[in-house]
């Protein structure tokens, strides 16, 4: 017969350490100079026939504020936003902030064309456009007698 120690506090030290986790990065107690990103863009990637595109939902970064480059066949996307909305009303003055880097890198097939590659930010999406390499037709080469 085996016998299984149960231990019920490892779990709950387990989740007290992220709560402290958390609530540290949010306000701002965190190893932030050390992490890579604050939060991460949703993205949608499309084949089409001559094309790979991809959109980042980037809501709040401007186009300056994004760096987007290519590195043995990595694409990365990165960039920085920070806003600041202020409201009055009834005596009581509402300040909110939000800010933070973010960071994706995906990885190209053979076929992307690396130096042809476009991007463009409108009303918080960013749209990469990475252009296919012509497909190389195979031929059949008759070998003649002589």
């Amino acid at each position: 017969m085996n016998i299984a120690r149960f231990e019920p506090w490892s779990v709950v030290d387990l989740l007290h350490r992220d709560l402290d986790r958390m609530a540290g990065r949010r306000l701002g107690l965190g190893d932030n100079e050390n992490s890579v990103a604050d939060w991460v863009p949703a993205v949608d990637i499309v084949e089409e026939n001559d094309r790979f595109v991809l959109h980042a939902d980037v809501p709040g970064v401007n186009a300056e504020d994004i760096d987007v480059s290519m590195d043995n066949g990595v694409l990365s996307v990165s960039g920085q936003r920070s806003s600041e909305k202020t409201s009055e009303e009834n005596g009581y003055r509402r300040i909110e902030r939000s800010h933070g880097r973010f960071l994706r890198r995906f990885t190209l097939p053979d076929t992307a064309d690396a130096e042809s590659i476009t991007a463009k930010s409108s009303n918080g999406i960013l749209e990469v456009s990475i252009p296919k390499l012509p497909v190389v037709q195979s031929r059949r080469i008759t070998v003649e007698a002589s």
